[in-house]
């Protein structure tokens, strides 16, 4: 239902990304989304404003105007669900509550998790996200073609690939050599698959594009699973620095040490130093 109520409005001009309103909302309205604040859950906001005075920026107002009203048991319901997960008891989501989170790239992580788990695809999901894992015989690099030489082979050995899409644990993690690629790289380099892909878990996304901040889900990733080390591969563009800062702010925040390295490609193809 939809009121006339108070509600925090957040200046995305003035927004730092530090991420102290989204500390200080006890409520979790906030997420810090490709660096900036963004007010995700209007029903989670009490119009109480306990993020302003966290603001060093000043980017947090108050305003008047029609938003969907305050959910105090919806508030609570979260609250218990990410208490239960820090004491180690997770509680399962079943698909019908799933399928209600009204943001989709968490709606689709959740299912991931879901179906990672050994839970059912619901029938009215997506198939396409179904993760899966495939084996590359080494044998099977080049097969002679009549008019080419050789027959290129695919190295992509996880299903989903999209960084969005991926699930934070899954059996494909373990051991791996993790590949944080974005999505043009693939068509700028044309070697992409063996020098990049081959004997990796590649994980693929847009920054830009996405409109979303990457670090919260590649640090469960590295954090949560055996990763042997990670390679970044984007492109000289300046939107792709958001890809490369939110893998280096991952591993910093996973609290490991692994051997990283970036790699950046020119839009006419070719690796730069």
């Amino acid at each position: 239902m939809q009121i006339i109520r108070k509600i925090i409005k957040i200046d995305e001009e003035k927004c730092n990304g530090c991420g102290l309103c989204a500390s200080a909302c006890h409520e979790g309205a906030i997420d810090i989304i490709n660096g900036k604040a963004k007010l995700v859950r209007e029903n989670f906001c009490d119009g109480f404003g306990d993020c302003l005075p966290g603001c060093p920026a000043g980017a947090i107002t108050f305003e008047e105007r029609e938003a969907p009203a305050y959910d105090e048991a919806a508030v609570e319901a979260a609250r218990q669900k990410a208490a239960s997960v820090e004491g180690g008891n997770p509680m399962p989501m079943s698909v019908e509550e799933i399928m209600q989170i009204e943001d989709e790239t968490k709606r689709k992580t959740a299912m991931m998790a879901h179906l990672a788990a050994g839970g059912q695809h619901p029938a009215s999901g997506c198939p396409g996200s179904r993760m899966m894992q495939f084996s590359r015989e080494e044998e099977a690099v080049q097969t002679e073609a009549p008019n080419l030489g050789f027959h290129p082979v695919s190295r992509l050995n996880q299903w989903p690939c999209q960084i969005k899409l991926v699930p934070v644990q899954a059996p494909f993690f373990k051991g791996a050599k993790l590949l944080i690629a974005a999505d043009c790289t693939a068509y700028a380099y044309a070697n992409m698959h063996e020098e990049f892909m081959k004997g990796k878990i590649t994980t693929i996304g847009c920054p830009k594009l996405d409109e979303v901040d990457y670090t919260e889900k590649l640090t469960g990733i590295i954090r949560d699973n055996d990763i042997r080390s990670v390679t970044i591969v984007r492109m000289e563009v300046p939107c792709c620095g958001g890809l490369q800062r939110a893998a280096e702010n991952a591993l910093k925040a996973s609290g490991k040490f692994i051997p990283w390295q970036v790699v950046t490609i020119s839009r006419d193809g070719r690796i730069l130093d």
